[in-house]
């Protein structure tokens, strides 16, 4: 590969890198990586060290781990020790798993790598050997990764390579620069928020019942069980009440003032009580309805003293309370 092709492909990552701003790090990124390497070939005889360009591409398993493909060609590389200066080439397949320390996100991301790697290189003719040589190695590395921004990183490490075939090492130090996109940037899906509760709808009050009562105070002259005609519009008034309420009931209380015989005055206020219950059931109200009873001259309302306060006290008195309609 020569050196203007790697350049431009390094700037075209560049570019492109720029393209993916909306992307991210972490769990289910990709990540590319140009990279060039200081190859150690201690493994082989008669090879001098060399310089390697090489590309990878690589996916992120969970924020931490990435699974990569690494190639790198042998090159700039010549045989040495008397041994003709021969150029000498070759093709390397890699396939390591890398871990991330630190957290997506964080500047500088610490990595150690394992895996294994095919390694192919022109055998050195003076050697009696020809074609090229077929070798299995196991690799182990360690490097920081520096992401400039989230998309572009920049990355210097160092490989060290095992060679089943003789139990050599290689050792190669290495820069690259990649660009990394598609992943969640580090963050995890928020839990669905549970739908709200239904709320309740309360239970409608009952209405309150708007109490409606009518009053009936009929006054009587002195020794009288007479219902005056003055009184006859308020007892109609019940008796309407009553009719217009068909579930309501009264009671109709007789009472005296304190002149005569208790006896006398039960009997008197009994009358007076008879004497409005009839007055309302001739108005319409059924007489099972209405109901008398004579109290004489308990619960006075005024003084019995005074002529005035025996007048209040001589009287009749009857509510009639219903819910309106």
């Amino acid at each position: 590969m020569k050196l203007k092709n790697t350049l431009g492909i390094a700037i075209g990552s560049f570019v492109a890198a720029t393209s993916f701003g909306a992307l991210a790090q972490g769990q289910g990124a990709v990540e590319g990586e140009l990279f060039y390497k200081k190859q150690y070939n201690d493994s082989v005889k008669h090879v001098e060290d060399g310089y390697n360009p090489g590309a990878s591409i690589g996916y992120f398993l969970t924020d931490d781990v990435s699974l990569n493909l690494t190639y790198d060609k042998t090159n700039h590389t010549r045989s040495n020790d008397g041994t003709g200066h021969q150029k000498i080439k070759g093709d390397n397949f890699g396939l390591n798993a890398q871990y991330h320390f630190g957290t997506v996100g964080d500047a500088l991301r610490p990595y150690v790598s394992g895996g294994v790697a095919h390694k192919s290189m022109t055998n050195v003719i003076e050697d009696g050997h020809s074609g090229r040589d077929q070798s299995t190695f196991l690799t182990a590395g360690a490097g920081v990764k520096w992401y400039i921004t989230d998309n572009l990183f920049a990355r210097a490490g160092v490989e060290a390579d095992y060679k089943l075939d003789n139990g050599k090492w290689d050792y190669a130090p290495t820069v690259g620069l990649g660009v990394n996109f598609g992943g969640n940037g580090g963050k995890v899906a928020p839990a669905p928020v549970p739908a709200p509760a239904p709320i309740a709808e309360p239970e409608p009050e009952a209405p309150i019942a708007e109490v409606v009562r009518v009053e009936l105070d009929v006054k009587f002259d002195f020794d009288k069980s007479v219902v005056k005609s003055q009184y006859m519009p308020d007892i109609n008034n019940v008796a309407d009440f009553m009719k217009q309420y068909p579930a309501t009931n009264t009671t109709v209380a007789g009472y005296t003032d304190s002149v005569g015989p208790d006896a006398y005055n039960q009997k008197l206020s009994q009358r007076r009580a008879d004497a409005v219950r009839t007055a309302l059931v001739n108005q319409g109200v059924e007489s099972n309805r209405v109901a008398a009873v004579g109290h004489g001259e308990a619960n006075p309302v005024a003084s019995n003293a005074t002529e005035e306060g025996r007048a209040l006290n001589r009287r009749v008195e009857a509510t009639v309370q219903a819910e309106a309609k």
